[in-house]
């Protein structure tokens, strides 16, 4: 009997983020382990030949060649493309396969050939997790980066296959265990210190530095400049003399950076190796055994030039820092002229409106727009102390926005300091705050002259002094001082009032900081010492605070004698 459509049970409709998940899901499945074939196969090519040609010319202990590439080769192309766990497997069985085939063309036994390519692999295995795991940017850039791949990939990760290759071969041969362990790490450790560091540092930025036709003479005189040394030295000479080549490499290093020496690190240790075991240069007449010979190098390498490569990382750091650091002080800049233009505009727009608030309030409380009783009276007085506050502010705020954007000028001329301090103290006795307050002057009335704005000075002297007057009133007294210091004077604002932490010491001269005095009666907005500060600093002076809680407070400017 045929089933109704209307009874037909439709299959669930997946939502369509679970179906885009779904076909992500099988692209990844189907997707090749290999998105660039060529790339391991050709690595694996690579290794085999690397073996043949260590195996044939670098053989020092038994069957253990000094000089050894292929794990660095290896490593650096795994570190460089690996894509997960597939791609690991894979490449890691292809490698495998290349070292055996390697061990096969020189003629290698079977069972020797097994031994050796599990040894190998071990290290190269070890070597990419090591480096994963305690370098894991890959970064050689850094001082940071840099030392720990050398530790990690080059240091440690040979050892544990040169004990298995030395005791494998000690059951097979009867090598001399110590002898093998120290050739296969020493020669396994530099070739994963100087091909592995040569591969990373192989990027585009480095590369893109090479774009530059004056960068690219001086790397390629550098660099044959540096072969040409590295030839005479390990292979003509008949006195060591690879002391020589140290100042080279720190040229290097200084100039090309870490893809530079990389490539001089390559190139000292094909020379010197290579010339060690064929018999040249002053290792080959100071030693005769091929094994010394070649170890004498290794740890020439590894201990006289390896540690120019942390001198490049660091240079190149502290490049890196300092285009941070510019580009920092750029953002700043322009965020810093934006609140000036800022706090400029706003000024500018209290101003009017306020100054005809003020109109308003002084003709309402003097009656003349009309009969006031007393408490409206007390309320327009209010109301013109309220704006002028405002329009202080705005002034306050436009002399920073001009001060910090450059825009404020002091004319510089020999000021006397009696003057100034004299027209500070009567103006600030006439202050409401001021009525309990005794101020005293204390300067010399003649020779006290300092080069400095008279207007901007007497700004700032003012503030410091109202200042003064607003928080150490309970003090009782405000002191106006002068004393003469080395090549100028030193101007002082006293108070006897609670005084400041160092804490707040520190807070007291940024803007728009009231130290937590916000709520208080005292009125203030905090941009009065910021001012003060830029104003002195214009005038080539300085200023600054003396307090400790419960002793009062000075506040010292010190100007330049005229």
């Amino acid at each position: 009997m045929p089933v109704s459509p209307a009874l037909d049970i439709a299959k669930p409709v997946k939502p369509a983020s679970d179906r885009s998940a779904a076909r992500a899901v099988t692209e990844r499945v189907h997707e090749p382990v290999f998105s660039q074939p060529l790339v391991p196969i050709l690595t694996a090519v690579g290794v085999a030949l690397l073996i043949v040609l260590a195996v044939t010319f670098a053989r020092t202990a038994g069957l253990i060649a000094a000089l050894w590439g292929a794990g660095g080769l290896a490593t650096v192309v795994w570190l460089r493309t690996s894509r997960g766990p597939i791609y690991d497997m894979a490449y890691g069985g292809l490698i495998a396969l290349g070292i055996l085939v390697g061990q096969f063309l020189v003629g290698n036994p079977p069972m020797l050939s097994v031994m050796f390519t599990v040894a190998n692999m071990v290290e190269i295995v070890l070597a990419v997790a090591l480096a994963r795991r305690f370098a894991p940017g890959l970064n050689l850039s850094t001082v940071e980066g840099c030392w720990r791949f050398l530790l990690s990939a080059a240091v440690v990760a040979p050892i544990p296959a040169a004990l298995f290759a030395a005791l494998c071969l000690y059951a097979m041969n009867g090598a001399d265990i110590a002898a093998s362990f120290q050739t296969w790490w020493f020669g396994h450790a530099l070739g994963l210190a100087v091909i592995g560091t040569f591969g990373l540092a192989l990027t585009r930025a480095h590369i893109s530095v090479l774009h530059q036709p004056w960068k690219m003479i001086e790397t390629v005189v550098l660099l044959g400049v540096l072969t040409g040394a590295s030839w005479v030295v390990f292979w003509f000479s008949s006195v060591p003399m690879s002391f020589a080549i140290i100042p080279l490499l720190i040229l290097i290093a200084v100039r090309l950076r870490v893809l530079g020496i990389s490539v001089a690190l390559l190139i000292v240790t094909l020379s010197s190796v290579g010339g060690a075991m064929l018999g040249y240069g002053a290792y080959a007449q100071t030693l005769s055994d091929i094994a010394d010979r070649a170890m004498l190098a290794q740890v020439m390498v590894l201990l006289g030039c390896m540690p120019i490569l942390l001198v490049a990382a660091l240079l190149e750091e502290r490049d890196l820092l300092a285009d941070r650091a510019r580009a920092g002080q750029v953002r700043a800049e322009r965020a810093s002229a934006a609140k000036s233009r800022l706090l400029a505009n706003v000024a500018h727009e209290i101003k009017s409106p306020v100054g005809g608030v003020i109109g308003i309030g002084e003709l309402w409380k003097s009656g003349q727009i009309g009969a006031v009783t007393d408490t409206q009276r007390d309320m327009a007085d209010m109301l013109v102390k309220t704006a002028r506050q405002v329009e202080a502010l705005a002034h306050d705020l436009l002399d920073v926005a001009r001060a910090e954007s450059g825009a404020v000028k002091v004319d510089l001329r020999p000021t006397d300091v009696h003057g100034v301090l004299d027209d500070v103290a009567r103006v600030t006795a006439l202050r409401p705050e001021a009525a309990a307050v005794r101020i005293e002057l204390e300067c010399a009335v003649d020779g006290m002259v300092v080069l400095a704005d008279s207007q901007r000075l007497t700004q700032v002297i003012g503030n410091l002094a109202s200042n003064a007057v607003k928080y150490g009133a309970e003090g009782g007294v405000v002191i106006l001082k002068a004393v003469r210091v080395t090549g100028g004077v030193r101007i002082e604002v006293i108070d006897r009032g609670p005084g400041l932490s160092a804490e707040k010491q520190t807070q007291l001269f940024e803007p728009f900081n009231r130290l937590g005095l916000e709520r208080s009666a005292i009125e203030g907005h905090g941009i009065g010492l910021a001012l003060a500060k830029r104003l002195v600093e214009l005038q080539r002076g300085d200023i600054g605070v003396v307090s400790e809680p419960g002793q009062g407070a000075t506040f010292w400017v010190e100007l330049q004698a005229a």
